[in-house]
């Protein structure tokens, strides 16, 4: 079996800016992915990817794959169809296992498995996806410029995203399950004293309405015990994400969320292991940001590659 100086588990954009990166610095590497589609493939427009100002969220995978394959010709070694089921360390290096029963060899990984949405488990949740019901305040906010919106998450990811909308929508009331203690207080206060801004303790989402598109929520008050119907066009859900990182339990640290806990100089999680993007600990998560940790890790890893 051939040893690969790297060995990237994971498409995405910081999959594919790490294999335009190795293809460049002339490292051979395997890629290992089931697919090419981050979490933002299901966003009809994103505005905040730097250097395009409006693209499909299908389009941006499309174009990275592109990238990718274009520099990473007779270097990268891609392997598509399939994803990493187990790391073990070896006299080499690693050894990656796959779903397809497929095993690799590399003395080096990068891992960009990114992390999957927790949706919202509610009646109406699934029926209006990508109808009114939104998963990134980030990627969506903008198309509800001026309309009545809510966001589903008490914590810090949902009033940051209650901070972002209420620069253009005409309203934004936030739900909490509980107390904020979980979320950064100058967030919490800068959000409750925006005039647009209402904000609910110890409510919980009950049910999403609407035809073709979402056109109200309706939410249980669990002190009162009562239910509540609140006209919106537009919800955010910020319940929480799942990191894709089960099959690196074994070589690396994860944290009480299972996310990979790195050094945000390089990247570093263990000897010989990187990670980059959703998966990681890391304080914010886009796509341009795991893109530049991705490119960040791989410099790092060239370096150490080097010394070896």
């Amino acid at each position: 079996m051939n040893t690969y100086d790297l060995a990237i588990i994971g498409g995405g954009p910081a999959g594919a800016a790490a294999a335009v990166y190795a293809a460049r610095k002339r490292l051979k590497t395997v890629f290992i992915t089931k697919d090419w589609l981050g979490q933002s493939n299901v966003s009809e427009k994103i505005e905040n990817w730097v250097g395009t100002v409006v693209i499909s969220g299908l389009e941006l995978s499309q174009s990275l794959e592109k990238h990718a394959k274009a520099y990473g010709k007779g270097i990268v070694d891609f392997k598509e169809g399939a994803y990493c089921t187990g790391i073990e360390k070896n006299d080499l290096g690693f050894k990656i296992y796959d779903s397809a029963d497929n095993s690799y060899e590399a003395r080096a990984i990068l891992i960009t498995a990114g992390s999957r949405r927790r949706k919202l488990d509610i009646p109406g949740a699934e029926k209006f996806e990508h109808k009114g019901l939104t998963y990134c305040a980030t990627c969506d906010g903008p198309l509800y410029d001026g309309q009545d919106v809510a966001v589903v998450g008490g914590g810090n990811a949902g009033f940051e995203s209650a901070a972002q909308l209420l620069a253009y929508c005409k309203s934004v009331t936030l739900l909490a399950r509980s107390d904020f203690n979980k979320a950064d207080p100058a967030t919490v206060e800068a959000v409750m004293k925006n005039p647009k801004a209402r904000v609910l303790k110890f409510v919980v989402p009950k049910e999403i309405k609407g035809d073709k598109f979402v056109s109200s929520l309706v939410y249980t008050d669990t002190k009162a015990d009562k239910d509540i119907e609140i006209p919106v066009t537009g919800i955010f859900a910020e319940v929480g994400s799942i990191p894709n990182t089960d099959f690196a339990k074994d070589v690396v640290k994860l944290d009480q969320f299972n996310r990979i806990v790195v050094d945000a100089k390089n990247q570093r999680a263990s000897t010989g292991v990187w990670a980059a993007g959703d998966c990681t600990d890391g304080l914010y998560h886009q796509n341009n940001i795991a893109a530049g940790d991705a490119v960040k890790a791989v410099e790092d890893i060239y370096i150490w590659l080097q010394a070896k």
